[in-house]
């Protein structure tokens, strides 16, 4: 073809196209069709999957499967923000927050405190489980006979699973559930440490810890350096220089190896529902302790390959209820109206 004529032609396309319009012209708006329907192909094949139910019992499996299908249903990450990063940063602005009504409540204040007061030179640490055992024996004496469960969120859950592994059998609560619980410390440290993580998440975290001791400053100079403390960059720098110090451990590997609630989760002794995602930058994959979940019947872990830390949210716009709220309605109702079921299996 003479180039003349196809430059001639060409012309006049791109003449026509800028007179009608992109999308006038139906080029835009096929490939918007064909991008979409790309997005759709691959998003329903490689993001939307089943959890992954790990149990350590035929028993506890069936119960879940028939009281609680959650867990082995389809979950759908957001459409438009299934990354974990962006899931974890972006929910606490999304999600809605509905106004609680509470009938009977204990309020659990840290160790020493009153209102805005620290009375005493202490604080909280992930393995320090005396003022939850306190707090779940006083409630258990008031209703005695009331179905008691708990659950807890990324470090309460840290906390609640260390408590757990250290009762076995003893404690009165019926049953427990997590989310976003770190597995291993020391390996969640790591996966903060690295650089993008750092940056959105763990010098965040640093400066709002220093905040909150620096605000009872006075109670704490005669045992700890301060001044040390504030110049923390880290969460494990922090932790060394302050909780590690505060709580009598030798050395920041000594509190680290104490407050993962991995090791004890073989000691569980009440049925134990933990969601965790794959994706958590908190929590990474390789530190999720499948294989002793394997080896105890009171242990399920509920695995999705998305939802970031405390994510999990799903749908076109996800401001009400997340896949995890989903997950603990469903195992709670499951627990209090069919929990005796357990016990017959």
């Amino acid at each position: 073809m003479d180039l003349r004529m196809l430059s001639r032609e060409l012309s006049l396309y791109l003449e026509h196209q800028v007179r009608v319009g992109f999308f006038g012209s139906g080029v835009g708006l096929s490939l918007i069709l064909g991008f979409s329907v790309a997005y759709a192909c691959y998003y329903l094949s490689s993001i939307a999957k089943k959890p992954r139910l790990v149990t350590g019992g035929e028993s506890f499996s069936r119960f879940l499967q028939d009281h609680c299908p959650v867990v082995t249903e389809t979950y759908y990450p957001t459409v438009w923000c299934w990354e974990s990063r962006g899931q974890t940063l972006l929910r606490p602005f999304i999600t809605s927050k509905p106004p609680v009504r509470y009938r009977k409540c204990v309020v659990f204040n840290n160790r020493g405190m009153a209102g805005e007061n620290l009375l005493t030179p202490r604080t909280y640490c992930c393995a320090n489980t005396e003022d939850l055992e306190t707090v779940i024996q006083h409630v258990h004496s008031l209703y005695p006979s009331a179905p008691f469960l708990a659950a807890g969120v990324s470090m309460g859950g840290m906390l609640l699973l260390n408590y757990l592994g250290k009762m076995g059998t003893k404690t009165p609560l019926k049953a427990a559930a997590t989310f976003s619980v770190g597995w291993n410390t020391f390996a969640c440290s790591e996966s903060l440490e690295k650089p993008l993580n750092w940056l959105l998440f763990n010098y965040y975290l640093t400066t709002c810890l220093q905040s909150s001791v620096n605000k009872h400053r006075h109670m704490f100079v005669k045992q700890i350096d301060m001044d040390h403390v504030m110049k923390a960059k880290s969460i494990r720098e922090f932790d060394k220089r302050f909780t590690a110090v505060m709580f009598g451990y030798q050395t920041i590997d000594d509190y680290y190896t104490d407050a993962s609630p991995n090791r004890r989760l073989k000691s569980v002794g009440i049925p134990v529902l933990c969601l965790n995602s794959v994706d958590d930058v908190f929590s990474p994959s390789h530190a999720i302790p499948i294989e002793t979940a394997k080896q105890n019947p009171n242990v399920a872990l509920v695995l999705t390959s998305y939802g970031g830390h405390i994510g999990f949210l799903e749908g076109i716009w996800p401001r009400q209820s997340t896949y995890m709220d989903r997950v603990f309605k469903q195992f709670v109702q499951a627990m209090v109206e069919h929990g005796h079921e357990l016990s017959n299996m």
